[in-house]
């Protein structure tokens, strides 16, 4: 109650029901022909978690009305738009909020910016920019708003926020289609929480009566709440669901050159058959792989084509990644043993991996390769940097070769071209002579990119200290052996 004796207008997020709580499970029908029983071992890339459906709600209602850590603004580059979201944010913040969006300079498209609540119930706002949208522009302004939405969650995650309150960022003013903007704003909110769950209580998308529809009908495609609504809506899901951050994929260009131009690839006198069925239909189930044992036999023989190689190479990662965005892999990403941080002195991504946090007696590998795979595979798309910290690593956080030779011959192509740099952090003789035989008889071309770091501020001479989040253990180990000059070195609040 206000002051006066008033009922507040702010509303309390904790009094919602969340996007769980309001659904009433709709039994399969019991009579199922053995399509639809076959049907229902397929699962959907965006399987069913109650954990996460948990965290989610649907509300009708006034962004700036809601009492959370903080509620998103969707505004132009110069943050002076006249919107019904921005303007009922500046009648319930106060003035103060205008005078505060003039220190910030403006805002460009895709990113987010953060300021104090003011009059709100709400502590911050996060001010983000959509994109114009134009059909012909069309990847384009879906890349910029994954970025807005993506933005918005990484910089409640860095202020270890709990809640956020969405409107819907893509304004009629700037033309966004909003069945094609709400799936980018679902996944991407997913894919999210996916990886980043534990740093998120509740997110809440507030929605007016004309979005509320569209956001009913696709709320199930990413968030369904039983496995029965997961099977259902998995025809609905769009051809693009995006990569493994919910980043909508955008296609190369590619040039296919064979060496009998008009011929299939791996074709021969003797698969003439099998080579003219694999072209018969366009779907999935109509193209035809061949024949893996004899391509295998090949293979083995040296007879197989390098082109043929690749493909078959691309086919395989493909199947792990398409596996590794179906698989719950809450339990691996619970152990924080693989992160993205900042980016080092050329501007590269920095991966840190934590070696005492992988139990590796006690979780299944595949699962952890499933996830290397399912953080990294947008990452490597540019370069990268690796930063490995064996600090008091023991026998039972000691990554197999055979894993790792299994990951390296997984991976894509990619991963290996884009990785600039390792550093190794906190090496002993012990792991330095392991890694030499690892890169010298195991795998090529790795050894020239691994670089023994023995201390923290050798490391800082590639990544500045404020670029990584560093695991409170790590700093303890460096101060005791290198001296306590790191030891004020504040560490991250995620970790």
């Amino acid at each position: 109650m206000d002051p006066l004796g008033a009922p507040s207008q702010f509303v309390d997020i904790d009094s919602l029901l969340s996007w769980s709580d309001v659904y009433k499970a709709k039994q399969l029908d019991c009579h199922q022909s053995p399509v639809e029983k076959a049907q229902a071992d397929v699962r959907s890339p965006f399987p069913y978690r109650k954990d996460i459906s948990e965290k989610i709600i649907l509300w009708k209602g006034d962004v700036a009305l809601l009492n959370c850590t903080a509620i998103v603004n969707t505004s132009n580059e110069t943050l002076t738009d006249k919107n019904p979201v921005s303007e009922s944010i500046f009648i319930h913040a106060g003035p103060d909020l205008r005078d505060e969006l003039q220190k910030l300079k403006g805002c460009r498209t895709g990113e987010a910016k953060l300021t104090k609540g003011f009059n709100l119930a709400a502590r911050f706002i996060i001010h983000t920019v959509g994109p114009k949208y134009k059909s012909r522009y069309r990847t384009a302004a879906e890349s910029s708003l994954y970025s807005c939405y993506r933005n918005v969650l990484q910089l409640a995650k860095e202020q270890a926020m709990c809640s956020v309150g969405f409107c819907v960022i893509n304004t009629l003013k700037r033309c966004y289609p909003l069945e094609d903007a709400t799936h980018i704003a679902l996944r991407t909110v997913r894919r999210f929480l996916e990886v980043h769950g534990e740093t998120l209580e509740k997110v809440v998308f507030a929605v007016s009566e004309l979005e509320e529809a569209t956001y009913q009908k696709l709320l199930p495609l990413y968030f369904p709440r039983s496995l029965e609504e997961e099977i259902q809506s998995l025809p609905y899901l769009p051809a693009d669901i995006g990569n493994a951050e919910g980043e909508p994929v955008v296609p190369e260009r590619q040039i296919r050159i064979t060496e009998k131009p008009g011929v299939p690839d791996d074709a021969s006198d003797e698969e003439g058959l099998e080579a003219d069925l694999s072209l018969i239909g366009s779907h999935a189930f109509a193209r035809m792989e061949g024949d893996v044992d004899k391509q295998r036999r090949l293979i083995l023989q040296g007879q197989l084509s390098e082109a043929a190689l690749q493909k078959q190479h691309q086919r395989n990662y493909n199947r792990w990644l398409c596996q590794a965005r179906a698989e719950d892999l809450s339990d691996i990403a619970s152990l924080k043993a693989l992160y993205q941080t900042g980016v080092d002195n050329c501007g590269r991504t920095v991966m840190v991996v934590v070696g005492r946090n992988i139990p590796v007696t006690l979780i299944d590998m595949e699962k952890a390769l499933l996830y290397f795979i399912h953080v990294m595979d947008h990452i490597a798309v540019k370069e990268y940097v690796l930063v490995y910290f064996h600090t008091l690593t023991n026998d039972y956080n000691q990554l197999d070769s055979n894993f790792l030779k299994k990951l390296y011959d997984v991976v894509d192509a990619k991963y290996k071209r884009n990785l600039k740099a390792l550093y190794f952090v906190h090496p002993t003789f012990r792991s330095k002579v392991s890694a030499w035989f690892f890169t010298t008889f195991t795998v090529s071309g790795l050894k020239e990119k691994i670089h023994y770091v023995e201390s923290l501020q050798q490391l800082f001479t590639a990544i500045p200290p404020e670029q990584i989040d560093l695991p409170p253990f790590v700093l303890e180990y460096d101060a005791r052996e290198n001296g306590p000059y790191y030891s004020s070195y504040p560490p991250s609040p995620d970790l």
